[in-house]
């Protein structure tokens, strides 16, 4: 189910990154719109069209509006107009707008800068901000103190503090 599969984007440790070349409307929308970050060609084009032909895009809409808020989710699910890569950096669909032969780069660079972190604390990030965002103020206040108290006590972050204090790089255990 499709679903599952945009819920699982969320709940691995790893960060998602889409890739968008081309045009990304419905399902594809709604793939680019769950993933963790998101990187698109400035010829890309992104819609949710199922107005168009009788169905109301309303699976798609789910991680749309997470990404864009309300009103611009309902611009796209009840007109259907298709917006460009710009306008979806502008919105919060896309992190980066880049020419087309910079794409596979500007991934390239995102994903180095990510795995130049530790990959225990990225995963503990990322569980807490994706349970944190849908809780109200204080469930969220709650979910990232516990969080970050798990983070003091994991060995990278003493090693994270030891390579600052000594003006070196970290040696991230995984």
């Amino acid at each position: 189910c499709c679903a599952r599969v945009m819920m699982r984007i969320q709940e691995i440790p790893q960060p998602v990154i889409a890739r968008v070349h081309a045009v990304a409307t419905a399902a594809g929308c709604q793939l680019v719109a769950a993933c963790d970050l998101a990187v698109a060609a400035d010829t890309a084009t992104f819609a949710t069209p199922g107005i168009n032909i009788g169905f109301f895009c309303s699976t798609p809409a789910v991680p749309v509006v997470r990404s864009v808020g309300r009103k611009r989710a309902m611009e796209m699910l009840l007109t259907a107009a298709p917006i460009d890569a710009r306008t979806a950096c502008d919105w919060g669909l896309v992190n980066r707008v880049v020419p087309p032969s910079d794409l596979d780069a500007a991934v390239a660079a995102l994903c180095e800068k990510i795995v130049a972190s530790s990959a225990d604390t990225i995963a503990l990030g990322k569980r807490a901000f994706y349970e944190q965002v849908e809780q109200g103020l204080a469930g969220a206040y709650a979910v990232a103190g516990q969080t970050m108290t798990c983070n003091m006590l994991d060995p990278d972050a003493a090693e994270g503090i030891d390579a600052f204090l000594g003006k070196r790089l970290p040696q991230w255990r995984g």
